[in-house]
């Protein structure tokens, strides 16, 4: 009974044991034992793609994605044998991950590793940041991480990261992604070409092969295709600095810049800038894109237009603007200059040009006010509230413009809506109506890509779309563009026009509504504005700038204005500079000055370039040809070799100072020379018979 007894205990004290060590198994090393299983098997492994770019129009890359990595240490990788190693080459370890990673110290990382090493951790984090692809290939040079993972221990959490280039450049147009890019896209480009950016996953499992164990590709991912915007970051870098530096001299809150190619409708350049609570401006929001904000006096051009194509008005017919104040059915209605007497009798050209409130209400009130409708008709056919249904996210529906009806119409409605108040208008609509004034009546859609492009060939071109083939007939767009470049030139627009170029638009200043609060609640919030297009004659860029500023003064023309000539003007020298062929004279003879000295060079660049020479044959370029340089009025140029006498000083006369130098210093004299561009004077004759060492002094002109 003895013997059966110890044996009982024996068995029951083994169970025991197996059952603690299956509970550390299951628990305290779970982590361990199943990254063991998945090193070995690995079932229908999903293999995730890289996602493609996004490149600018002047091909620059603004949107990419790059591998990060964290990286770890196994202290019981390897065995004794590393952990010599280890100890061995610590201090070479530590020292090389502080050259790389200067921010810890080569004593905080030994603490550190050593630490690490007492607990005996497989998965011990050596830097707590992500790190670079270069910063990993220079880590994994180091002693002991140069081994494999099972040897050294050393090993990586690999990471994609979207980066941008270019910082927050029209960062809220190309939009974010996930920390976890799995997740995909937040919002903007990322998120409405998601499913051509990211590509197909792919499928691989861990297989066997002659006792290693290789990860066999059964579907291979399919990474994703580029696609190529329409912004050109030199002018979205113009239109920031414009937007950002007047904001910050206004103090505005809020700033909105765009810039549309006229014939195709593609977004040039495309700023959202909203003051932050630490006084920075910052993209926060696509405010251009999903603002709906009254317009305010940009708005009186689709006014006096639908007057215009309904034939009410004439441009030069006369309107009483009384001396600045008019009663519109019980409530004063009043223009920018009220206190100094108004305008008085002006025509319908000067209302624009003035921005005249009580002008143009009276052109519109006086005309539909007993069919309101008529007017309201009139603004959806110029398709200023046409949807653009745009490819960005959170982009507004429609502009609101109402039609009446008994519920919500009053009479100073009219009156009112017809100087851009009672309505809500996205700052891209605006643009858009604007943009086909320019274009002829031409409305075409604001358009974001131009293609999509998959291992450098474009796959998919991205067409413009023409919303509104004619907003009006060919008679009001030329009337109304005549009237819009008189606004700049003559009239409250001036701040935006150019020495350099004619400019058409329109101002605005509009109190901003607080909403149930009015548009008295707390400090007057008001709108500026600018909308137009350059150069007036062949309109080639539109533009609109929109800034959002608490108090006065307020002035869209003062304001919006001068950041729009900015803009204008930076685009205008550096994308509309005429061809500097078309500045040639036919008459000129045009052959390039040729100094005196080595002839067979300057042979062999007339060659080049296609000019002839005469008197010379047979030249080889690696050897000196000594001579003088003739120019003939019949666009050739006559090249005269002389012999030089190694005897004697040759004349330098007309050479330049390489020429010069290298001849004199060759026949053992020392040069000195002063001044630059041909030799006019030497300080020994030519002829003197030559005394090697002596210096001769050049005087270059």
């Amino acid at each position: 009974m003895i013997r059966y007894s110890f044996i009982i205990l024996v068995m029951v004290l083994i169970g025991i044991a197996i059952i603690f060590k299956a509970g550390i198994i299951m628990f305290a090393e779970r982590q361990y034992w199943n990254d063991v299983a998945n090193r070995f098997v690995k079932e229908n492994v999903t293999v995730r793609p890289t996602r493609g770019n996004i490149i600018s129009a002047d091909g620059q890359l603004m949107a990419s994605s790059l591998p990060e990595y964290k990286i770890y240490m196994d202290f019981k990788a390897g065995g004794i044998e590393k952990d010599s190693l280890l100890m061995l080459y610590l201090d070479s370890i530590c020292d090389g991950l502080h050259q790389i990673f200067p921010d810890k110290s080569k004593s905080e990382f030994k603490s550190h590793i050593l630490k690490g090493r007492k607990k005996g951790s497989q998965n011990y984090l050596l830097y707590p940041k992500r790190i670079s692809y270069i910063q990993y290939k220079e880590a994994k040079r180091l002693p002991v991480f140069n081994l494999s993972k099972y040897r050294g221990g050393f090993h990586e959490q690999a990471f994609n990261q979207r980066k941008k280039p270019f910082g927050s450049l029209a960062m809220r147009t190309l939009g974010d992604m996930y920390s976890d890019m799995t997740l995909g896209a937040k919002n903007g480009l990322e998120l409405q070409y998601d499913s051509i950016l990211r590509g197909k996953d792919g499928i691989t499992h861990r297989q066997k092969v002659m006792n290693k164990y290789l990860n066999i590709v059964d579907i291979p991912p399919v990474d994703g295709c580029d696609i190529i915007t329409t912004i050109d970051v030199s002018m979205q870098d113009i239109a920031e600095k414009a937007l950002v530096d007047k904001l910050k001299e206004i103090n505005g809150n809020v700033g909105v810049a765009v810039l549309m190619e006229v014939k195709t409708g593609e977004i040039k350049a495309i700023v959202n800038m909203t003051k932050c609570n630490d006084g920075i401006y910052r993209e926060i929001r696509n405010n251009a894109v999903s603002d709906m904000m009254e317009p305010g006096s940009t708005f009186k051009t689709a006014s006096i237009m639908v007057a215009l194509e309904d034939g009410k008005i004439t441009p030069d017919q006369e309107i009483d603007t009384k001396n600045g104040v008019y009663m519109m059915h019980g409530r004063p209605m009043k223009d920018h200059n009220w206190h100094r007497g108004g305008y008085g009798v002006i025509d319908v050209t000067k209302v624009l040009m003035v921005s005249s409130n009580i002008g143009v209400s009276r052109v519109i009130d006086e005309n539909y006010h007993s069919h309101p409708e008529k007017y309201v008709e009139g603004l959806y056919k110029l398709g200023i509230a046409t949807p653009l249904n745009l490819d960005i996210p959170g982009a507004a529906k429609k502009p609101n413009i109402r039609m009446p009806n008994k519920n919500n119409w009053s009479k100073t409605a009219l009156a009112w809506m017809s100087i851009g108040y009672e309505t809500q208008v996205p700052p891209i609509n605006t643009l858009t109506f604007y943009n086909a004034i320019a274009n002829n009546g031409v409305m075409v859609k604001p358009k974001f890509v131009k293609s999509i492009v998959k291992d450098g060939e474009v796959i998919e071109e991205i067409p413009t779309e023409v919303i509104n083939p004619a907003i009006a007939s060919p008679k009001t767009i030329e009337q109304i563009q005549v009237i819009l470049e008189k606004v700049v030139s003559e009239g409250l627009g001036k701040k935006a026009g150019s020495k350099q170029f004619r400019v058409s638009g329109k101002t605005g200043t509009a109190q901003v509504s607080q909403g149930a609060g009015g548009y008295k609640t707390g400090t007057m919030q008001y709108l500026v504005s600018f909308c137009g297009f350059f150069p007036s004659e062949e309109p080639k860029y539109s533009c609109i700038v929109a800034i959002q500023k608490p108090g006065l003064p307020a002035s869209g023309g003062l304001m919006a204005g001068s950041v729009f000539s900015e803009i204008a003007e930076r685009v205008y020298a550096k994308h509309l500079a005429q061809d500097l062929r078309e500045a040639k004279d036919s008459t000129a003879i045009l052959t390039p000055d040729v100094k005196n000295g080595n002839l067979a060079a300057a042979h062999y660049i007339l060659n080049e370039i296609n000019v002839q020479t005469t008197n010379i044959e047979n030249i080889k370029e690696d050897k000196p040809i000594w001579g003088s340089v003739k120019h003939n009025t019949n666009q050739n140029i006559e090249l005269n070799p002389k012999d030089i006498d190694p005897k004697r000083v040759p004349s330098v006369i007309g050479m330049g100072a390489k020429d010069a130098v290298y001849l004199l210093e060759s026949l053992g004299l020392k040069v000195n020379i002063s001044g630059i561009g041909k030799v006019k004077s030497q300080s020994i004759p030519a002829g003197n018979t030559l005394g090697k060492g002596k210096t001769i002094h050049l005087r270059l002109n």
